[in-house]
């Protein structure tokens, strides 16, 4: 693509989806208590949970028969995986299911599959229930332990931190005394942290009580996802049902915008507490005008009202979805939030007015870096920052010309640096965990004359190019992708072709995610209506799920094996489990044949060996580096440990190492409390990928000059 031109709003391409993960159920982790006495909630209040579940839970397992790529059955493979799932999700370190509760729940294990189909969900809430009730009785065990055990510090034992290397507890006591280790692990988790013993007891037991009350307030619809993504992830890890509350989430961050007050909120012992303040957003302008009503990261959240003049009410304890429901609202209305400062002090009421709130932070953002080289020459990098390939659905499917799409955004950001001079350009995908493949397709076209982008595989075998058909690029001066164990999908499409067609190299870990397959979301309400574009269809959630696999322009698949980088450097991220092949039940590798596309030599061999040779002399120099590589020796050592050291001199030691590891891992996902302006985080990281271009563009000009002789 020359330039941008043409209607953006005519997509060429499928809208498909390409994510590392299923959709997450942190929703279900909440806090405050569950009275002792008092009946159960959410889906075991009495009501008629029957008729939409067994509605739903039919459709799902249809279209999965029909569509998924495996075209395998719902069988009983599948049917004890989704068990084993079911009950891990709910309790993955086994305190709280008995082997009692399991070997009755083990009558289904073999049924699950049938019952789907009929659209039986009872063993859901019969499992649910049971939690409920073990729940309460392990926060009974808490209180008894915390107020009458005295814990012993000094003693060697350990607390065994993977459930798959544990049994459930046969009898009371089993229970009781590893509830005794977890306990004292979290203890020592308190007093790390710099807190009495006494003040660590307090909090641990609000938080268990805090979890009980949470788990009670589950709805139906976060029952029914957790089930039946039990069974859809039991066919590949990224296919997965989403509840109504889910997909109005998962479009929300698709179109990068919302109407509410502009914060990101989390639950704290059941407090709603304001993790971050959106700039530009609703809150972050009511406080430049309002200088004492500035909601602040850290702030409670204690009580809202509609209007200027609704009812404030108390939201202590009430579960974190059920709040933000309440927060957000149409653009230009009023809500009222009564807030704790820091959690502390008497209730301030703020009267807050709604507005579209564009999250900034989740969207392309670019900088130029300004550097010398060696010779004294002054060289400009642009940088841009891409968390995700995003695309508004709705905006596309009504034909919005204001549709708002990750390859806009990129293309402004290029058009500006190379009106400004810019020599190189690095594409930092770290943390980019996928999105569109149209974006992906569209996006990568910006750097390519023309050509395949991606080859998709469907379940029948057949195999079709996607390909960008805009002749010229935006850019087609030196780039550099820069990418991590995190970066998948179709971050990897973007990277396996750049890497194909020569037009850059590669930078970052040893390999990226290894995922390359290819989902499409299914609206229920929508496939309800018969493949209809009702204005209004039932909201029934949807389904997330497999249908193809890609694979690059020369036929090599990133299943499983990723985009290996050009350079790659030393990163926490590469040693860590979180690759595709550490999911369950992923799709197998595969290759399919080459396709024909032009190949430049910007990646030639001898360039990227120089490239890594002058790296590594720094590398290895590198007082950062240096002391990454002791801090991976020291995860490494720790890594397969499965259990943490309940002695309290051996656990100090080891909390400092992992609170280490921590910030270095919050630094790449972008956790930091830096500068929210600020593109990329300045430290021996950036400064080597900083070297590493300037060495590409000057040996990129040397190659030219001997390729001219």
């Amino acid at each position: 693509m020359a330039n941008v031109r043409g209607n953006w709003t005519n997509l060429r391409h499928p809208i498909f989806f390409l994510f590392t993960v299923a959709a997450t159920f942190a929703t279900l982790v909440v806090a405050s208590l569950l009275p002792k006495d008092a009946p159960a909630q959410g889906p075991l209040a009495g009501q008629d949970r029957h008729l939409p579940e067994r509605h739903i839970s039919r459709m799902v397992s249809r279209l999965l028969l029909r569509d998924h790529l495996s075209t395998a059955p719902l069988d009983d493979t599948i049917s004890q995986r989704a068990f084993d799932k079911f009950l891990k999700f709910w309790d993955p370190l086994k305190l709280y299911f008995t082997e009692a509760d399991v070997a009755e729940f083990s009558a289904n294990r073999n049924l699950l599959d049938d019952q789907v189909r009929s659209g039986n969900t009872e063993f859901a809430h019969k499992v649910f229930e049971r939690f409920i009730q073990r729940t309460l009785e392990r926060v009974q065990t808490v209180d008894d332990l915390l107020a009458n055990h005295e814990f012993n510090f000094e003693e060697d034992e350990v607390f065994v931190t993977d459930g798959d290397k544990v049994k459930y507890p046969a009898n009371a006591a089993e229970a009781t005394d590893r509830w005794r280790k977890r306990l004292k692990y979290d203890l020592l988790t308190q007093l790390a942290d710099g807190k009495s013993l006494e003040e660590a007891k307090e909090r641990i037991g609000k938080r268990y009580h805090s979890y009980a009350r949470r788990i009670g307030q589950t709805s139906e619809d976060e029952l029914l996802e957790v089930f039946l993504t039990s069974v859809t992830s039991a066919y590949d890890p990224h296919t997965t049902y989403m509840s109504p509350g889910t997909l109005e989430n998962f479009n929300i961050q698709m179109r990068l915008n919302l109407e509410g007050i502009g914060a990101a909120l989390m639950s704290e012992d059941g407090f709603c507490k304001v993790s971050k303040v959106i700039p530009g957003g609703a809150a972050d302008k009511h406080g430049k005008k309002n200088a004492d009503e500035k909601i602040e990261a850290g702030d409670f959240i204690v009580s809202v009202g509609q209007g200027t003049d609704g009812e404030m009410v108390d939201v202590v304890d009430m579960k974190l979805n059920d709040v933000v429901d309440m927060i957000r609202g149409k653009a230009n209305t009023v809500v009222r939030l009564g807030v704790k400062k820091k959690g502390k002090g008497e209730t301030k009421i703020f009267d807050i007015t709604r507005a579209k709130v564009e999250l900034k932070d989740s969207e392309a953002r670019g900088e130029i870096v300004e550097q010398t080289t060696a010779e004294g020459h002054k060289m400009k990098i642009g940088w841009i920052d891409l968390p995700s390939f995003y695309l508004d659905m709705e905006a596309a499917r009504s034909g919005n010309p204001n549709v708002k799409r990750s390859t806009i955004d990129v293309a402004r950001l290029l058009a500006d640096f190379r009106q400004k001079g810019v020599e190189a350009v690095v594409l930092d995908l770290r943390r980019n965990g996928g999105g569109s493949l149209t974006e992906a397709i569209d996006l990568t076209g910006l750097f390519i004359d023309q050509g395949p982008v991606v080859q998709v595989k469907d379940a029948d075998n057949n195999v079709h190019p996607y390909e960008d058909m805009n002749r010229g690029m935006l850019w087609d001066g030196p780039l550099v992708v820069l990418t991590s164990k995190m970066s998948a999908s179709a971050s990897e499409i973007l990277a396996g072709a750049i890497q194909d067609y020569g037009r850059g190299i590669v930078v970052g870990d040893e390999q990226t995610h290894g995922k390359g397959t290819v989902q499409t979301l299914l609206d229920l309400g929508r496939e309800e209506l018969m493949g209809a574009n009702p204005v209004n269809p039932p909201s029934l959630g949807a389904l997330k799920i497999t249908l193809q696999k890609f694979y690059r322009p020369s036929g090599k698949s990133t299943q499983l094996k990723g985009v290996e980088a050009d350079v790659a450097l030393p990163a926490l991220t590469a040693n860590m489990d979180i690759a595709e092949g550490d999911l369950d039940y992923p799709v197998p590798f595969d290759t399919v044949q080459t396709t024909r596309y032009p190949v430049s030599n910007a990646n030639a061999a001898p360039l990227v060996a120089e490239l890594n040779r002058l790296s590594g002399q720094r590398v290895q120099s590198s007082e950062g580096f240096t002391k990454l590589n002791k801090m991976i020796e020291t995860y490494l050592q720790q890594k397969d440990k499965k259990q943490v050291d309940l002695n309290k001199a051996k656990f100090m030691a080891e909390y400092e190492a992992l609170s280490e590891r921590e910030k270095e891992i919050e630094s790449l996902v972008g956790e930091t409390d830096e500068d929210p302006n600020e593109v990329v985080e300045r430290d021996y990281y950036f400064d080597e990928v900083i070297n590493i271009t300037k060495d590409y563009v000057r040996l990129l000009e040397q190659q030219k000059v001997a390729s001219n002789n």
